[in-house]
């Protein structure tokens, strides 16, 4: 799934939610979230990652019933007229449990599998594969007053051993991805760092994700406060994680990524 040799994969951003920071409430009814998914499709996504709660900072936990009544059926639509690759986005072992039975292939956990102790386990059991991210904090509180000493050096060791904590729990190597967690409990400067450094997360063997999509501190830097406006900047960053190697990128806006996704590995591919 995670091939090295084939080109990167552009995953998009389905919000079931009412409160995402970009685009929360545009897609919370079954119809238009089937429109958004075949617009994706056309535009080139390989997969589609769903989620029935909000991360952006400050967000409250959603109950994981809730979670549930919001993304199955939008999971089940889809697979009425795709196999495409869908993810669940959820820190919650019950809710994804509950995806993967209606169709999805793969867990997004934000938590890398420390908010439910039951994650690891069910990503063993189901052998689907599960993005282990990382962040500092919850949702709720990771933008109140995040700090490192090192953060490229900390988040690659915390991700170390939530690699690890998934192997041990049975999870099959090839199966595991990270993700360093750009503005999840990161200051500008960190999010800056860690892009500065993607290469040395790709050395961990394993495969990276990159989530930077319309993140408020590309909107500090341009000089724009609409998330919807940072497409351009977004797609810099894509551009810059295919050279350094990463192999997902998650993305609200799939055409103009996967054109950057596309030119930037073909060059690499003359490096």
């Amino acid at each position: 799934m995670f091939n090295p040799f084939y080109k990167p994969l552009i995953m998009g951003i389905l919000n079931i939610t009412p409160d995402s920071f970009s685009d929360g409430g545009r897609y919370s009814d079954l119809e238009s979230a089937v429109q958004q998914v075949q617009k994706m499709l056309r535009e080139g996504v390989d997969i589609i990652d769903i989620g029935g709660e909000s991360t952006r900072p400050g967000a409250d936990p959603i109950p994981a019933d809730e979670q549930i009544r919001r993304v199955v059926p939008v999971i089940t639509a889809i697979r009425q007229f795709t196999d495409t690759l869908i993810s669940i986005d959820t820190t919650s072992s019950e809710v994804a449990k509950a995806a993967i039975e209606a169709g999805a292939n793969m867990i997004n956990d934000v938590s890398g599998g420390l908010n439910d102790k039951e994650m690891l386990a069910l990503a063993a059991e189901t052998e689907v594969p599960i993005i282990l991210m990382h962040s500092q904090g919850s949702p709720k509180t990771m933008q109140d007053s995040p700090y490192y000493e090192d953060v490229v050096r900390e988040v690659l060791e915390a991700l170390q051993l939530r690699a690890a904590a998934a192997l041990a729990a049975g999870v099959k190597k090839e199966n595991i991805a990270i993700d360093p967690g750009i503005g999840f409990g990161k200051r500008k400067q960190d999010n800056l760092d860690l892009l500065a450094h993607l290469e040395i997360f790709v050395g961990l063997g394993f495969p990276v994700l990159l989530g930077t999509s319309r993140k408020r501190f590309m909107g500090s830097i341009c000089d724009v406060s609409e998330p919807a406006e940072l497409v351009t900047a977004t797609a810099v960053t894509t551009a810059l994680g295919v050279m350094a190697g990463v192999k997902v990128f998650r993305v609200h806006d799939v055409r103009e990524n996967r054109q950057a996704a596309d030119v930037a590995w073909a060059i690499r591919q003359r490096g």
